[in-house]
């Protein structure tokens, strides 16, 4: 995705200094960064204008899909545009005069609590859920408390005039989110011009072999397919399934075409949720 005079802001959820805050910082540091309370509220706001893209995490290496996010897109009007991914680091702040002897309690969202066990077993911490890990460290530096303390990403820190008491407390250090950038208007890659990702929803009957057949033109076609997750449809168990695929390759490449074209003979509602550059992090991996 390749900003333009024209685009000004990009929203994310979460708090200033959460790590959709960082990752708009790193990609798009010409354009104001608007933080909404929710992933309804950033879609919202795009739609309507008030903001010109989104960045919203989508998976995790470790705590997997991020929660209802896969059930927004097909439905939000807005296109995949980019992806990008944030290697994610934590460290634990409090207050000016609080020391690693003094804090009692450890406040951060349940997903970092969880991906920083083994500090908070070390020093014996009670752990206190927030609803975001910037959050976390607002509410820090507003007790003034030295017995509490926060695992928040390091830009929070610097947002809330914190101390580190230790940086990078995250248990894994291969923990990365996924990031994709989302637009009101599709901005399709062009083909032969590197790495793409072509995302996109369908439907198949609730019978035997329906999924089987849907998706042999990939196989057949040498299509790599990098992700297929389930979901129901209104909630139900016997009707249609949803699924959200992600391949290798654009739909101009004859395989993909291809492949395409077969998979729409086996389902319904096939949707494309956008074709967009491959971040080089996939290079690397």
């Amino acid at each position: 995705m390749t900003s333009t005079a024209a685009t000004a802001r990009i929203a994310y959820q979460g708090e200033p200094g959460a790590n959709s805050h960082i990752v708009c910082q790193q990609h798009y540091p010409e354009l104001e960064a608007v933080a909404c309370a929710s992933f309804e509220d950033v879609f919202a706001t795009v739609r309507a204008g008030e903001a010109d893209l989104a960045m919203i995490p989508i998976d995790n290496s470790i705590a997997g899909r991020v929660a209802d996010i896969h059930h927004f897109l097909p439905d939000s009007g807005l296109h995949i545009v980019a992806e990008h991914f944030l290697r994610i680091r934590f460290h634990l702040m409090a207050a000016p005069g609080a020391t690693l002897e003094s804090i009692r309690t450890v406040h951060s969202h349940v997903h970092a609590l969880g991906q920083c066990r083994r500090i908070i077993g070390r020093l014996g911490l009670t752990t206190v859920i927030s609803g975001d890990t910037a959050g976390a460290a607002r509410e820090i530096a507003e007790a003034q408390d030295p017995t509490q303390a926060a695992i928040s990403p390091p830009m929070a820190a610097e947002i809330y005039g914190l101390e580190v008491l230790a940086t990078d407390v995250e248990d894994e250090d291969h923990n990365t989110t996924r990031f994709v950038v989302l637009s009101r208007e599709p901005e399709r890659a062009p083909a032969g011009q590197g790495p793409v990702v072509t995302s996109f929803v369908f439907n198949v009957r609730n019978l035997p072999a329906a999924l089987y057949k849907a998706l042999g033109g990939f196989a057949t076609n040498g299509v790599n397919m990098t992700k297929l997750e389930s979901y129901m449809v209104d909630g139900t168990f016997s009707g249609a399934t949803q699924f959200l695929a992600e391949v290798d390759g654009h739909p101009d490449d004859l395989g993909l075409a291809r492949a395409l074209e077969e998979l729409a003979f086996f389902t319904t509602d096939v949707t494309m949720l956008g074709v967009y550059p491959a971040d080089a992090y996939r290079a690397n991996r």
